[in-house]
């Protein structure tokens, strides 16, 4: 697979899945550079010239086809802000694999800013999957995702978006805008330890009839680390909406959650729910008087909780 050592290897797998040359349009970014890219019949990549990133267009009655298009870097002190936009024609079902993983082992932080702009043609649907990790001793492991979303009429965006472990900061921004008949699901599933720090801020413009989002956040908050989540609906025709966040908090760490509704219009149908607690004592007796550990038993009520 490509020319990675172990260490790049395991991060790609983890991010997203590859572990050798998949089938079909891909993008793989190391290091501040693109070090594969192959475009397909229906998918073509294509490098931009005036900023770091590239443009996906995918032709229209694309069916079935995924675009792979990790980062990974290794390079203690490595900054970079990628911007990658997806031109995804009418009568589409694709599905793209993101995701970012950083190692290091230096003095300086590591900065992935990723900004991926999706405009979705009509009656197309497109499957978005974002993993986020960091491993290794060194300084800082920094990730912020932007996520834009246009939908035209008929549209259909899915998100799974997951921050598995060792990421010290994040500050995740999504944005959405509906037209007539266009849904929107996101599902986030944070996890933090020590001191990290995670932000998440949706905000979902419902601007024409029938649309819908439904927003659901599972996340877990150990020793020091603070998550703030935030939501904003905003319905302008007639609509559904839907937000909501699930917390297991532990040790000495902090959640704030903050789901906000806007109805502007008569027939808009908004809710949200907000949950924040600890392990129930009864769960970790259970599974502790089958032979685990109290760590044991934590990690599987964890691993549960955020599929």
């Amino acid at each position: 697979m490509m020319d990675l050592d172990k260490i790049e290897r395991d991060l790609m797998r983890e991010v997203s899945g590859v572990t050798g040359i998949p089938e079909g349009a891909y993008n793989f970014r190391v290091n501040g550079k693109s070090i594969g890219r192959h475009s397909s019949d229906k998918i073509d990549i294509i490098p931009k010239h005036s900023k770091s990133g590239i443009d996906i267009r995918i032709a229209n009655n694309t069916r079935g086809e995924i675009a792979h298009i990790p980062v990974i870097i290794s390079a203690s002190g490595l900054k970079e802000a990628v911007y990658n936009d997806f031109y995804i024609g009418d009568n589409c079902e694709v599905t793209i694999i993101a995701g970012c993983g950083i190692y290091n082992c230096g003095a300086d932080d590591s900065i992935h800013d990723g900004i991926h702009t999706f405009y979705v043609g009509k009656n197309s649907t497109v499957y978005y999957i974002e993993k986020h990790c960091g491993i290794g001793p060194g300084a800082g492991k920094i990730l912020n995702p932007t996520t834009k979303l246009f939908l035209n009429e008929g549209g259909r965006a899915e998100l799974l978006m997951e921050q598995i472990k060792g990421v010290d900061s994040a500050r995740r921004l999504t944005e959405a805008e509906l037209k007539k008949d266009a849904q929107v699901v996101i599902k986030e599933r944070l996890f933090t330890h020590g001191k990290q720090l995670a932000e998440s801020k949706i905000v979902a413009n419902l601007l024409g009839d029938n649309t819908s989002v439904d927003i659901v956040s599972r996340a877990v908050a150990q020793d020091y680390s603070v998550q703030d989540f935030s939501s904003h609906i905003i319905g302008k025709a007639k609509c559904r909406g839907h937000s909501e966040c699930d917390a297991i908090i532990m040790d000495n760490a902090r959640v704030n959650a903050e789901p906000a509704l806007d109805a502007q219009n008569i027939d808009a149908e908004l809710i949200h729910e907000a949950a924040i607690g600890k392990i129930a004592n009864d769960q970790l007796t259970k599974l502790m008087t089958l032979g685990l550990s109290r760590r044991q038993a934590e990690s599987q009520i964890i691993n549960g909780f955020l599929k």
